[in-house]
């Protein structure tokens, strides 16, 4: 019995079944299919459901070929396009973020309030649970599975800015909140999603005065114009974020991740000089004592900065520089191998394109190659557009068999 007939043993539509476990319809669809496998983090849940312990959840994972093509042809009743299920759950979703945005804005007499402000620990209810699902999208190796609990959570943000007087605390929480789902929008290649989320968290945090909150919505906005190669616009907006910062919690890195993305941006500007200084900027964040982040909308402790700057250095064409900073941060713990795929892909992708600058076909495929398993494994959009960027460079070599191979096994996946 594979997935498919096991659930709907067990009574679960795949919309059911995906709630219960707290993933959309899409990516049930592509377990059943064998597209993909579910998560640790998911496993014990869907034991639970089915019935099953998890060696026989396992077993239930790797169905036989009758099992898979039993599943991809479903019911007509239970047929729709994957796109239409992601177009509805995007539509809804921006629909929420949408009217949360408007109601942080409302003056308190523009909403239906009860007696009283909004009591502390319910406050407290929506910080910690954000702070969860910052928690779970840093972990979960594809970011679009976060969507669903991302989208309750604004539901009930969206009830209690009804139902109570406006609070500072409030408006916080959705400005963490708001940014959070813009990062579920940049890392599915919507870009005009996540630059409106990012301008929502930037106008909540805003109005609860909160700086260090409000220059990291900023920064993020920031990152829309850098992936859509609009640096001058980036360093702009990042100009503001660092005035913003200053204001700021000056025990947290905000400043420095301010530094560490005004490099990204001066490195696309061709300037050399005005990078480097931004690196050592954030370099700075060593200097820091105690907490420099909160493991949420602030995620800077400077760790990245050893593949930051051999990735800015690519940007600047200084490859010899950048092939040792990206060799040294490659062999750091918080890349080895099944840890960050995210983050690995991206430096993998920077040799590979190195390797295409010298000619180097062997460089090109052993970390190009690798970098698309690791894309293929995550469902990341952002390593997905790293390859995309890849692809072109790489088609000057395309005489080598194995990089023509490679250049079709991006396009392939940049289409599906």
């Amino acid at each position: 019995m594979g997935l498919a007939k096991r659930r709907k043993a067990m009574g679960y539509s795949q919309e059911g079944f995906a709630h219960a476990i707290g993933v959309d319809r899409t990516t049930v669809g592509r377990w059943e299919r064998a597209k993909t496998t579910p998560e640790a983090v998911y496993r014990p849940r869907m034991a639970e459901l089915l019935e099953l312990d998890l060696a026989e959840l396992d077993a239930l994972l790797t169905p036989p070929q009758a099992d898979l093509l039993e599943s991809a042809a479903s019911p007509s009743g239970d047929r729709h396009s994957s796109g239409g299920i992601d177009d509805m759950i995007r539509r809804e979703f921006l629909r929420l973020v949408a009217v949360t945005g408007a109601l942080t804005a409302l003056a308190p007499d523009d909403v239906e309030t009860f007696a009283g402000a909004v009591d502390r620990s319910s406050v407290d209810d929506f910080q910690r649970m954000n702070g969860h699902l910052w928690q779970v999208y840093q972990l979960a190796r594809s970011k679009g599975s976060v969507t669903a609990i991302v989208r309750d959570q604004l539901s009930a943000l969206n009830d209690a800015l009804k139902t109570y007087r406006q609070t500072t605390a409030l408006c916080e929480a959705a400005g963490d909140l708001f940014q959070l789902s813009g990062e579920l929008a940049f890392d599915g290649n919507r870009y005009t999603d996540a630059a409106a989320s990012y301008t929502l968290a930037a106008s909540a945090s805003s109005n609860a005065r909160a700086f260090d909150l409000w220059a990291c919505a900023l920064v993020r906005h920031a990152y829309v114009d850098v992936y859509e190669k609009r640096f001058a616009e980036a360093a702009e907006t990042l100009e503001v974020a660092r005035k913003i910062a200053q204001r700021g919690d000056s025990a947290l890195s905000t400043r420095h991740w301010v530094a560490s993305v005004q490099a990204e941006a001066y490195a696309g500007l061709g300037n050399f000089d005005a990078c480097e200084r931004a690196l050592d900027e954030a370099q700075h964040v060593a200097q820091l004592s105690g907490l420099v982040h909160n493991g949420g909308w602030l995620r800077f402790d400077g760790s990245r900065l050893a593949e930051e700057r051999g990735a800015r250095y690519v940007q600047l064409g200084r490859l010899d520089l950048a092939e040792t900073a990206l060799k040294s941060a490659l062999e750091s713990d918080a890349l080895a191998k099944g840890q960050s795929f995210r983050r690995r892909g991206a430096v993998l992708v920077d040799l590979a394109s190195i390797g295409a600058k010298r000619r180097d076909a062997e460089q090109v495929v052993a970390c190009g190659e690798e970098a698309l398993h690791l894309a293929q494994l995550s469902g990341s959009g952002y390593v997905a557009r790293r390859l995309q960027a890849l692809q072109a460079e790489i088609g000057s070599l395309g005489r080598d068999r194995r990089v023509a191979e490679l250049g079709a096994e991006i396009g392939a996946l940049c289409t599906t």
